[in-house]
């Protein structure tokens, strides 16, 4: 005898079905059977037709020794009971029931595609701004949440269905989503460094941080989907002591930071002042002493060249003497007397000696003629700039013409050199009228367009 093979034994076959229209779990049985009445609400005919719709699914249980055991049919499904389609069913119903009776099982459907929602409020609770823990503000907090049911095998090993009641599942859903909105609230001052008195005003991202921390909790405690969740308002009790204390310490405090930052500033202000005045000083400073410098070597140039004149001529003075003394040279071994080969000897020397002496002296003077006559270089005019109330500089003419080039200096730059009494638009200032001859003029504005005929 095949397995189940006769039709008529043991009834007549049923039709399992969900007519219901809002549900999220609903338990079906044949009708006619109350809740839990006898043993026939869970036999299942083999072969009995079995219909799901398209977003449920329907999970028969099958109870065994070692625990439940289920099959999962997903819907559109509209076909007959078979171990083709049930694979749990196919290992387990000959063993069983040797082939000849109806299995047994508990079958639920599971709305996938149910949205459920549910109101919560909280009713005032204490939040402490951890910059001031000795005072508590009392807020309350409301909004929605919207869940459904997409791990339908996590579902199911979540929840005891056979008691399974909707309005109850959503009660233990509600009072975990207040115990969580609460703690998140209570803890994000510290944990997101928003103070109290700003909770209202970051409605938005508090809701976003809820949702974050909602979203795996309710997966892992209830095996739903959180679909959306809206805080809609948190309130503050702003007649309350801790409030108004909280307000009242938070004013004195901006007071004082207030004034610290103004006094910070004012001393930036002079400290920046007090070192630009130093740059200007030491850079003063050393172009004095360059100026300085440059004049010192010039005298000493110009003394070096005397000194080194009066060295050769005392050198062609000394060989002058030694040269005339050539004439009083013996030189025929006799005694006494004018040596007219020594004296003709000296007189060519000395002449040869006078001539040099003579170019020498020419050149020297040439050479110290030259240098008296050449001016000193003439001083650079050193201009600062000041750009965005920074100082630059200083920048010598030529500098100034590449910055205009670049740039980076325009006639509305203001500039200031020593000898000014103040800052003064560098358009203004008639020495660097030359810097913008180097910088083309910006290109007219092009002609209107003749109007078409």
């Amino acid at each position: 005898m095949g397995l189940f093979s006769k039709k008529g034994e043991g009834g007549l076959m049923d039709v399992i079905r969900c007519d219901e229209q809002e549900y999220l779990v609903w338990k079906w049985r044949p009708k006619g059977n109350e809740i839990n009445n006898s043993v026939r609400e869970n036999a299942i005919r083999y072969g009995s037709s079995l219909r799901v719709k398209e977003g449920e699914v329907a999970v028969f249980m099958y109870k065994q020794k070692d625990g439940s055991m289920q099959d999962f049919i997903v819907g559109p499904y509209d076909g007959t009971i078979k171990t083709d389609n049930f694979p749990v069913l196919s290992s387990i119903v000959g063993l069983a029931f040797g082939g000849d009776s109806p299995f047994q099982a508990e079958i639920y459907f599971i709305n996938l595609a149910g949205i459920n929602q549910i109101k919560f409020g909280i009713p005032y609770f204490d939040v402490f701004d951890p910059r001031f823990l000795d005072f508590a503000v009392p807020m309350s907090a409301h909004g929605t949440i919207t869940f459904n049911i997409t791990d339908y095998k996590g579902f199911v090993g979540l929840q005891r269905l056979r008691q399974f009641d909707l309005e109850d599942f959503k009660g233990q859903i509600k009072d975990a989503v207040t115990k969580y909105v609460k703690n998140v609230v209570a803890n994000v001052p510290t944990d997101n460094s928003i103070p109290v008195l700003q909770i209202e005003r970051k409605l938005l991202e508090i809701n976003d941080i809820i949702s974050q921390y909602l979203g795996p909790r309710l997966a892992g405690d209830f095996g739903v989907n959180l679909k959306g969740f809206d805080l809609s308002s948190i309130d503050v009790d702003k007649e309350s002591e801790g409030y108004l204390s909280l307000v009242k310490v938070t004013k004195e405090q901006a007071t004082k930071t207030t004034v610290a930052q103004t006094d910070v500033n004012i001393k930036n202000l002079e400290d920046s002042q007090r070192i630009s005045a130093q740059n200007m000083e030491e850079t003063l400073k050393i172009q004095r002493e360059e100026a300085q410098r440059a004049q010192r070597l010039q005298t000493e140039s110009n003394f070096m060249g005397a000194h080194a004149l009066d060295q050769q001529t005392q050198v062609l003075k000394t060989a002058a003497e030694n040269l005339g003394q050539m004439g009083q040279m013996n030189t025929g071994g006799g005694r006494g007397g004018m040596n007219p080969a020594g004296m003709m000897t000296g007189m060519m020397m000395g002449g040869a000696m006078g001539q040099q002496m003579a170019g020498m002296m020419n050149q020297m003077g040439n050479t110290m003629n030259q240098a008296a006559n050449t001016p000193p270089p003439m001083p650079q005019s050193m201009y600062y700039t000041n750009v965005n109330g920074q100082n630059m500089g200083p920048f010598s003419i030529p500098q100034l013409q590449q910055l205009a080039q670049n740039g980076q200096l325009t006639r509305e730059t203001y500039v200031w050199k020593n000898g000014m009494a103040n800052w003064e638009l560098a358009g203004n200032v008639m020495e660097l009228a030359s810097v913008w001859g180097s910088v083309p003029p910006p290109m007219p504005p092009m002609p209107p367009v003749p109007p078409t005929k």
